[in-house]
């Protein structure tokens, strides 16, 4: 199996700009004093993101899916914001749910 040039470029593309807004998000909280709401905005943050992920594959989606969704804001609810464990969480719940014939 080989990759494409055009794969890793498209790959690079994405790592800098991921590295690109890490580094200005971490450039702009330097002028920003970190008040109670700002830290309960940031800490909302995850869950918001791995929900933006999932809801636009509802639009043309089955219980499945609705399950994957559930499963994510719960499973983000309950291990404090964990990211990968959500996603991996939810992933299994749409499997499992589609290999129920869901």
């Amino acid at each position: 199996m080989s990759t494409s040039p055009d794969f890793l470029l498209a790959l690079a593309a994405m790592a800098a700009a991921s590295y690109a807004c890490r580094l200005g998000g971490f450039a702009a909280m330097r002028f920003v004093r970190a008040t109670r709401r700002i830290e309960a905005a940031l800490r909302a943050v995850p869950l918001a993101v791995m929900i933006g992920i999932v809801a636009p594959s509802l639009g043309n989606s089955g219980p499945a899916e609705w399950i994957g969704l559930s499963a994510v804001a719960l499973a983000m609810r309950l291990s404090g914001n964990n990211d990968p464990l959500a996603a991996m969480i939810g992933v299994a719940a749409v499997a499992t749910a589609r290999a129920l014939g869901l």
